[in-house]
C-alpha cells in the first residue's frame, strides 16, 4: 500500500484525484440538486437512508456507524493502477509531504473536510458543542462555514431561510422548556430564533455552541472534521425526532441531561445582537495576480477553515498558486487540473468515477497547479477548502 500511494503521488505531481464519497441520511427530503441519477438516492439500500450529502476529502467517518458499511464517509483516492486506498492512509504515510509540516505536527492529520449537503426541507434546530464538551464523547468541536454556490441552486427547496441563535427577549428557562418536553409535544423551538433568508452566492460562519436550523438551498459546507451535534427541534416539517438525536452530546454517566446541554450551550454567541454583521459572509476578491482568473473568499474569518471560489475564464490557461493544502471540486467546466484531465459533473450514478474532485499538497499548491479551460463558452468554476495553516480575515 504504501508503494501504491508514493506512486500515485509521484505520477500526480502531488495531487490526488478523488473517488466521489456520498453519505445517506435517515431523516428529511432530498433535494436531488447533487447531479447524481434519479435511481441512486438509495444506491446503499432503503435502511441506510437516502443520499442527500457528498464529503469531499476527509479522514473522518460518519459518527452514525453503517454495519454494511464501515468506511462510511471516509474518502478514497484513485489510485494510479485504477484501484483506489483511502485519503486517511495517504496522509498517514505522506505525513508533511501531503499536508505540510505545520498540520502534521499540530494536529498530525488534515483535520477538516467540506461536504456539499442537499436537503429540499430544513434542517433541525441544533448545535455542535465546544472541544472542552465534545471530547467526553470522544469528538472535537465542529466549527462550520456555509456558501451557497449559484451552480447547484436551481431550486431553492421548501425553506430557504436559516434559523441562527435566539431572540433577545428569550429566556434561559424558556429554553430549558423545550428540553425538559423534547419527548412530550412539538415545542416549536424556533419561535426563540430570527430566521435569515439565505442568499445564493454568499455565506455563513457558524461557531461551536451557537444554536442553528439550516435553510433548504444546496450547501457548500468546510468544516472540522467531526460531525457531533445536539438536536433542540424536535418536530420539523412534521418529522419527529427521537430523543437521542439531543443526548448523544451527553455521556452515559451524566445524570441530569437538560443541564450538561444548557452548559453547552454559548449563550453570549447565541444572544448577539449584531450576529449577522459579525457571521454573515459577503465574497471577497482578491487582488488579480492573472488574466482570465478571478479568486474570492467565501468562507474567512476564523481560526479553523476557509473557502476560495477560484473563476478561471473560457479558453485560458493560468498557474493556481496557495500557501497552503486543499481540497476542491469543480462545479462548473472543464479542461485540466494538473495533469488530469477534469470537467464538472452533469450526471453520475453512485459508484462511478468523476473528474471533479482532488486534493493538492501543501508543496505543489505553493508551486502553483496549471488549470487549463478548454471551453470556449463557459468559465470553469473551483471551489477550494483549506485547514487552519491558511485561516484568512478581511475587513
Amino acid at each position: 500500500m504504501q508503494k501504491k500511494i508514493r506512486e500515485t503521488f509521484k505520477k500526480g505531481g502531488g495531487i490526488f484525484r478523488m473517488v466521489p464519497n456520498f453519505v445517506p441520511v435517515k431523516f428529511g427530503a432530498p433535494g436531488r440538486r447533487l447531479k447524481i441519477h434519479p435511481d441512486d438516492y438509495f444506491a446503499y439500500g432503503a435502511d441506510a437512508g437516502t443520499v442527500m450529502e457528498r464529503w469531499f476529502c476527509t479522514v473522518s467517518g460518519t459518527r452514525v456507524k453503517n454495519l454494511n458499511r464501515p468506511d462510511q464517509g471516509l474518502s478514497y483516492v484513485l489510485g494510479a493502477d485504477g484501484g483506489k486506498f483511502l485519503f486517511k492512509d495517504a496522509v498517514a504515510e505522506l505525513k508533511g509531504e501531503l499536508i505540510g509540516k505545520e498540520l502534521q505536527e499540530k494536529y498530525g492529520t488534515f483535520p477538516v473536510f467540506a461536504k456539499f449537503f442537499d436537503y429540499e426541507t430544513p434542517l433541525y434546530f441544533h448545535f455542535h458543542p465546544a472541544t472542552e464538551v465534545a471530547k467526553n464523547v470522544g469528538c472535537e468541536a465542529k466549527p462550520e462555514c456555509y456558501y451557497f454556490p449559484p451552480q447547484l441552486n436551481n431550486y431553492a427547496g421548501r425553506r430557504p431561510s436559516t434559523y441562527i441563535g435566539f431572540n433577545p427577549e428569550v429566556t434561559k428557562e424558556d429554553v430549558r422548556e423545550c428540553i425538559e418536553h423534547f419527548e412530550d409535544y412539538d415545542t416549536h423551538i424556533t419561535r426563540l430564533s430570527k430566521a435569515y433568508d439565505l442568499e445564493i452566492g454568499t455565506g455563513w460562519y457558524i461557531p461551536a455552541g451557537v444554536v442553528h436550523a439550516p435553510g433548504s438551498l444546496l450547501t457548500y459546507e468546510p468544516q472540522w472534521g467531526t460531525d457531533l451535534n445536539c438536536v433542540l427541534e424536535n418536530v420539523v416539517c412534521g418529522e419527529v425526532f427521537d430523543e437521542h438525536y439531543m443526548t448523544d452530546i451527553c455521556p452515559k454517566d451524566v445524570e441530569n441531561k437538560t443541564d450538561y446541554i444548557m452548559d453547552a450551550i454559548d449563550w453570549e454567541t447565541n444572544f448577539d445582537l449584531e450576529f449577522k454583521k459579525h457571521y454573515f459572509r459577503l465574497p471577497v476578491e482578491l487582488p488579480k495576480v492573472q488574466k482570465g482568473m478571478t479568486e474570492k473568499w467565501v468562507c474567512y474569518g476564523n481560526d479553523y477553515i476557509t473557502s476560495k471560489e477560484v473563476t478561471i475564464r473560457p479558453g485560458t490557461e493560468v498557474v493556481l498558486k496557495d500557501k497552503a493544502a486543499y481540497g476542491c471540486v469543480i462545479v462548473q467546466g472543464f479542461g485540466k487540473f494538473g495533469v488530469y484531465d477534469a470537467e464538472a459533473v452533469n450526471l453520475m450514478r453512485v459508484g462511478d468515477q468523476t473528474a471533479d474532485e482532488y486534493f493538492v499538497s501543501k508543496e505543489r499548491a505553493a508551486e502553483g497547479v496549471k488549470i487549463i479551460n478548454s471551453s470556449t463558452t463557459e468559465p470553469m468554476v473551483i471551489l477550494q477548502h483549506f485547514g487552519p495553516d491558511n485561516a484568512v480575515y478581511v475587513d
